[in-house]
């Protein structure tokens, strides 16, 4: 088994590594001076389980195709198996065509992974789980829940009610609802545009309750921090939230800086960016993701780890 890493998440990679007990694969990355990607494999991967973990995060396109040439370099020189570990699979919001002469980018960044030469794909809480469906390869999609449900657990909030900020989490509210053993409740909500989100109304009782806002990504907050007022609005004691992908832009910091969430939860699927002053707990699912790796290399079952 040989794992490489790209540029866009290497501690992450590095705990991964640690946690297999293998020493991280050699790779040059270097840019042309007009911006081109080269990339050069240092030893030999002939015949080797290999798995190269890259987070397509800001810089979402640079990231991307460095994953593609790294993929080509690695196939090229007779790698057996390419397992690329996407922690953030990027684009994944663009799944469908909801509007007139628009693209469904999700699928065309599946064909790309899988044209480059990948054999296999392992991510974690795809932004919408039909993703999968996308590529016609093996997809091992994993769950944070366990990781960030264990945390969670472990605060023993009383009164805890588990709460989606919109109608599209409320599979992934009630999964956690049911884990906690808690209450579950609803922000419904109306998008005006790609940062603008208006909420309607809330479907539950929160009164006097340690509310756990739950989605699988955040960038500019505005989802969070509005279903987090209105939930304020409603009665909750305290109101924390618990995201998977921390894709945070200085939009989104400024909000949850002025917002009623008293802690967020995330995971390092991506680096942080500057959050200095925000109340933020940063979970590692490098033991989740390199549980999935060795068992992929034994041919053994991976969902046992989507329990805690």
């Amino acid at each position: 088994m040989k794992i490489f890493s790209g540029t866009s998440n290497p501690l992450l990679t590095q705990r991964i590594a640690d946690y297999l007990g293998i020493p991280l694969g050699k790779a040059q990355i270097t840019r042309f001076p007009d911006g081109e990607t080269w990339v050069k494999i240092l030893e030999n991967v002939r015949g080797k389980d290999v798995f190269v973990v890259q987070s397509t995060s800001n810089p979402a396109n640079e990231h991307l195709m460095e994953l593609l040439i790294m993929i080509d370099a690695l196939r090229r020189a007779s790698a057996a198996r390419i397992t690329a570990v996407l922690p953030f699979y990027g684009y994944a919001r663009q799944d469908r065509k909801d509007q007139p002469r628009v693209p469904i980018t999700a699928k065309l960044v599946a064909n790309l992974i899988v044209s480059a030469g990948t054999n296999r794909l392992l991510t974690v809480d795809l932004h919408a789980q039909q993703l999968q469906g996308f590529f016609d390869i093996p997809v091992d999609h994993l769950y944070a829940s366990p990781v960030i449900g264990k945390y969670l657990l472990e605060k023993q909030l009383a009164k805890a009610v588990v709460v989606s900020p919109d109608t599209g989490g409320l599979k992934m509210a009630h999964g956690y609802s049911e884990m906690l053993g808690a209450g579950l409740a609803l922000v419904a909500k109306q998008r005006k545009g790609p940062t603008d989100v208006e909420a309607l109304t809330m479907v539950g009782d929160v009164a006097g309750a340690n509310c756990v806002l739950v989605d699988d990504l955040c960038t500019t907050a505005g989802t969070l921090t509005t279903a987090g007022r209105i939930v304020k609005d409603n009665g909750a004691a305290n109101v924390i939230a618990a995201v998977t992908h921390a894709v945070l832009t200085p939009m989104g910091v400024e909000r949850l800086r002025g917002s009623v969430i008293k802690e967020l939860v995330v995971t390092d699927t991506v680096p942080l960016a500057d959050t200095a002053g925000l109340p933020i707990t940063v979970l590692s699912v490098s033991g989740l993701l390199g549980e999935a790796i060795l068992r992929i290399h034994d041919n053994q079952s991976v969902s046992s780890l989507f329990r805690i």
